[in-house]
């Protein structure tokens, strides 16, 4: 069997940069759409983050986006109501 190499993994910080940017502009637009579907690109980016942090051992990174995703969560159901 050969050896996976995991060092591709480093290359998730900039989806994850990009999708962050995307998701900040969403949430901030006044179409009530586009800030529901912003959350969910932002729980995406936590994600992104979640995987890029255990891969390069950035647990406060880790436990960071676990933070935002708890209030991306919150943000997501108040903008449903």
């Amino acid at each position: 069997m050969e050896y996976l190499d995991w060092e591709f993994l480093d290359w998730v910080q900039w989806p994850a940069m990009l999708v962050t940017i995307a998701a900040a502009g969403l949430v901030g637009s006044q179409s009530e759409q586009r800030r529901k579907f912003g959350f969910w690109v932002f729980l995406s980016s936590n994600v992104l983050w979640i995987i890029w942090g255990l891969y390069a051992q950035a647990y406060a990174l880790i436990v960071l986006q676990l933070g935002l995703a708890a209030m991306n969560i919150r943000g997501s159901i108040k903008n449903s109501t």
